[in-house]
């Protein structure tokens, strides 16, 4: 990442590791596939918050189809690190019976939240799901899980910004920093 300078939040010490430009490639690219893959289709983006939220607002602009978007709040990292403990805070209301789901989270780390998520709603009989990850950790992840729609694999480092935040702060960056 260019010329941005390391950042403090709490803590904790950060550096650039992408770029507003590097993002934005990345989303673009996986907007096109899956709009190409879901081309006449209309697929329910089903979008976990909070850390979701920037990459789905950048995709969903990006993706050329029909869609319809809602979204859900799950809970499983406090400070640095994942608890392991998901907590379901706002659930789905729609009716997603024979609907094309796309769950779109910011990362997949250990995959404890999705491994909560798909079998609750596998069991709402959608046509189909696939799972839109901003960020994957191959190296963290303790759950099995079919990932056929990522922007970018990372290391197992902890990275902010871009909806990713350190105990609430650096959600609003428009670039991603690695803890330094």
């Amino acid at each position: 990442m260019g010329s941005s300078p390391n950042i403090t939040l709490h803590d904790k010490a950060f550096r650039p590791y992408l770029s507003a430009a590097e993002l934005a490639a990345a989303v673009e690219a996986l907007a096109g596939r899956l709009s190409a893959d879901y081309a006449g289709r209309r697929p329910l983006f089903v979008v976990v918050l909070t850390g979701g939220f920037m990459f789905a607002s950048d995709l969903l602009k990006r993706f050329s189809g029909d869609c319809e978007i809602v979204f859900i709040r799950v809970a499983s990292y406090e400070g640095t690190s994942s608890t392991g403990q998901v907590q379901e805070i706002l659930g789905l209301r729609e009716d997603v019976q024979g609907r094309d789901l796309i769950l779109v989270e910011d990362i997949v780390d250990t995959g404890t939240t999705l491994h909560h998520l798909l079998p609750t709603l596998l069991a709402k009989n959608p046509a189909s799901m696939e799972i839109a990850a901003l960020f994957f950790k191959p190296a963290s992840l303790r759950h099995e899980l079919t990932l056929n729609y990522v922007a970018l694999e990372i290391p197992n480092d902890f990275v902010v910004g871009y909806g990713l935040d350190y105990d609430g702060l650096g959600r609003n960056l428009p670039e991603v920093y690695v803890a330094a």
